[in-house]
C-alpha cells in the first residue's frame, strides 16, 4: 500500500494545461493513480461530504484519459457523529460516475470520540475491534481487485 500525498496538487483549473500538458504535480499523482491496482480513500466528513482537496484529485484524475477508470476502490473515514458515514454516499456518487468499482461490504466509518480510544497521540489505530473490521476491508478490497483483473 502507498500513501499518495494529494497536498502538492493545484486546484483545478483547465488554463494550468499547456499544450495538453498538465503541471508536473498532477502528472506525477496521475501516474501513481494510473500504477495503482486499487484505491483505498480515507478522508474524513466536512458537512456531510467529501473534502475539497479529495474532490480536487478526483477531478484532476478524470480529465481525460481517465486514470480512476476500472479501478476496485473502498473507503474509510473516521470522525463525530456518524463517522463519515454520509461522505461515504458522496464519495460513492462521484466515483460511480468516473467508473471506479467499489466494494459493498464491509463499510467502516468510525465515531473517533465515542470510547474507547481509537488512536493514540500519533494518529494510529489502536482499537482492538476496529482493527479487526479495517483488516476486513482491507481483504475484501483484495479480493474485489483480484476479482477485476483481467486473466491471464
Amino acid at each position: 500500500m502507498e500513501y499518495v500525498d494529494i497536498s502538492p496538487l493545484p486546484m483545478l483549473n483547465t488554463d494550468l494545461l499547456v499544450d495538453g500538458k498538465l503541471p508536473p504535480a498532477v502528472e506525477v499523482f496521475r501516474q501513481k493513480i494510473l500504477q495503482s491496482d486499487s484505491i483505498l480513500f480515507a478522508s474524513p466528513e466536512y458537512n456531510y461530504s467529501l473534502t475539497g482537496p479529495l474532490k480536487n484529485a478526483l477531478d484532476w484524475g478524470s480529465i481525460s484519459p481517465n486514470v480512476w477508470a476500472d479501478k476496485a476502490a473502498a473507503i474509510v473515514s473516521a470522525g463525530g457523529g456518524f463517522g463519515g458515514a454520509r461522505s461515504h454516499y458522496h464519495l460513492r456518487q462521484v466515483g460511480v460516475f468516473l467508473d471506479l468499482h467499489f466494494i459493498n461490504k464491509p463499510e467502516f466509518y468510525l465515531n473517533a470520540f465515542e470510547p474507547p480510544a481509537k488512536f493514540d497521540s500519533d494518529g494510529n489505530l489502536i482499537d482492538e475491534a476496529s482493527k479487526e473490521k479495517m483488516k476486513q476491508v482491507l481483504v475484501a478490497l483484495q479480493a474485489f481487485t483480484l476479482r477485476l483483473q483481467p486473466k491471464n
